[in-house]
């Protein structure tokens, strides 16, 4: 018998279908992926499972739960839910309390559940030790808040554990711990899983079988193996190329030019510290020496927290640093120089929170304008137009705001941005970590085309080896504040030398299909 069984849900916000006719079952035990693009009704399926719909939603079908409907009443839903169902929410910061420390909030999901356990030992369990519950969500790192969700959710002993894209926001080697985490406790508890994702390599890595849904259809579902292997569905067939990262290759050749160049880089913060002492300082850049060429596309790699993000702001002018010094096209890097700045952009990690929500995007595209006084108002709207235009969309399109686009079309806005004044240098942080997979390679793609047309140098800072691999013409491997390693992927990812680059090509998942 079934351990969950959904058929014919339909969910829906007035007229619109957000979820349409979905049926599958997952046996006791059993290990079962949904995955799609965002939009496409995964979540919304969890919820439902759960008894967590928002109050707007209308809910239609059958979901049966270890035989029997699930119930009616809210309170018998949130026993069955406390005691039975597990959940693990997409963004653990936002789903724990930040004003209550861990232990308390584990606490209350054993009170909630009526069952009796030991905090130490479940944080224990996920791989934490027991001193973490005296801590608050912020000092905590993203993999050990991801962690302390999972303890969570396991207070009650579940028979199935929901995981709402627990991977997405986390660097290789954490999410290569929690894949792990999650795989071995259910196999340790005899526990179903449910893992919902759009990370195909996840879903392949943890999932023995899978369901693929578009726009809140089943489009196709089997075995793992089967479906990413051999898929019938056309939409399946793209979201296994795009994974794949087969992106066109587009032909550029870096100059011997050295366009920015650092020596002695040093970022340092000071830490707290006990009264009256002061903290340690603590070198988030630690003397970093490097040298980008023009046309060349260099990438940064490291576990989160190494100085990745630190070293970027400095070189885009947002962040002085504390010793050391930058060149840009051989003179003094100086960040109120109005002819060097407007040679330098930076696209932000999430594009949303980039734009401000109460401007239209033609303004804050045209934002970076003002560094180029002298132009008159023909020559910004050309530069406006030829700016949205080159990342494929229109200029009809400017007068709209930043929550009326799509992920995509948001990151190409923040593109076109940072193209408008025409730069030399072009910093990507973590350019497509938030966007679906058939989004993510157009924006690459767009990306490879734009550094060929208009000569662009990148700086890319990402944890996907993937996309460093598809996109970088060389890696620097950055581990506490040094760059520890530097080569071509295709040599460096093969015989690593060092043991930061080691574990992270170790932690790499494999190819699907």
């Amino acid at each position: 018998m079934s351990l969950v069984e959904v058929s014919d849900l339909t969910i829906a916000f007035g007229a619109q279908r957000a979820v349409n006719g979905v049926s599958f079952a997952i046996a006791p035990g059993e290990r079962f992926g949904l995955v799609g693009e965002s939009g496409s009704g995964k979540t919304l399926t969890a919820l439902a499972i759960a008894g967590l719909l928002p109050e707007a939603a209308r809910r239609q079908g059958d979901i049966r739960f270890d035989g029997a409907p699930l119930p009616d009443d809210e309170t018998a839903m949130a026993r069955l839910r406390g005691k039975r169902i597990g959940m693990v929410f997409q963004e653990p910061m936002t789903a724990l309390n930040p004003l209550m420390r861990v232990r308390r909030q584990i606490g209350e999901a054993l009170a909630l559940t009526g069952a009796g356990g030991d905090i130490g030992a479940l944080l224990t369990e996920v791989g934490l030790e027991p001193r973490h519950a005296a801590r608050y969500p912020h000092q905590l790192s993203g993999g050990q808040r991801q962690r302390v969700m999972i303890a969570m959710a396991l207070a009650s002993a579940p028979d199935i554990l929901i995981a709402d894209e627990p991977t997405s926001a986390l660097d290789l080697i954490t999410q290569a711990t929690v894949l792990d985490l999650i795989e071995r406790l259910c196999e340790r508890r005899d526990m179903a899983l449910m893992f919902i994702s759009h990370d195909l390599k996840a879903v392949a890595r943890l999932c023995t079988r899978i369901a693929v849904l578009k726009a809140g259809e089943i489009v196709e579902t089997g075995a793992t193996g089967e479906v990413f292997g051999a898929p019938r569905a056309n939409y399946t067939k793209r979201l296994v190329a795009a994974a794949r990262m087969d992106l066109p290759q587009v032909e550029h050749e870096p100059t011997d030019v050295v366009l920015v160049e650092t020596k002695g880089l040093t970022r340092r913060f000071r830490q707290p510290g006990r009264w009256p002492l002061p903290g340690k300082p603590l070198a988030a850049v630690d003397r970093v020496d490097l040298a980008i060429r023009a046309g060349e596309s260099v990438a940064l790699v490291g576990p989160s927290g190494c100085g990745k993000t630190t070293l970027a702001r400095m070189l885009v002018g947002l962040d002085r640093p504390s010793a050391g010094g930058i060149r840009f096209a051989g003179r003094a890097y100086d960040p109120n120089d109005p002819a060097i700045r407007r040679d330098l952009s930076l696209v932000f990690q999430d594009p949303f929170s980039s734009f401000d929500p109460r401007m239209s995007v033609g303004r804050s595209i045209a934002e970076p304008l003002r560094l180029l006084p002298a132009m008159d108002g023909a020559s910004r709207e050309r530069h406006l137009t030829e700016a949205v235009e080159a990342v494929g969309l229109s200029p009809d399109m400017l007068a709209r705001y930043p929550h009326e686009f799509s992920g995509g079309q948001r990151q190409r806005l923040a593109i076109a941005r940072a193209l408008v004044t025409r730069p030399k240098f072009l910093v990507l942080d973590e350019p497509v970590s938030a966007l679906d997979l058939s989004v993510r390679a157009e924006v690459l793609a767009l990306l490879t085309r734009l550094q060929a047309e208009f000569g662009l140098t990148y700086l890319v800072i990402s944890h996907d080896l993937d996309m460093v691999a598809a996109i970088a013409d060389r890696v620097l491997v950055m581990q506490a504040g040094k760059i520890v390693e530097e080569g071509r992927p295709g040599e460096l990812f093969v015989h690593p030398r060092h043991e930061m680059t080691r574990a992270l090509v170790a932690a790499r998942l494999p190819e699907v299909g």
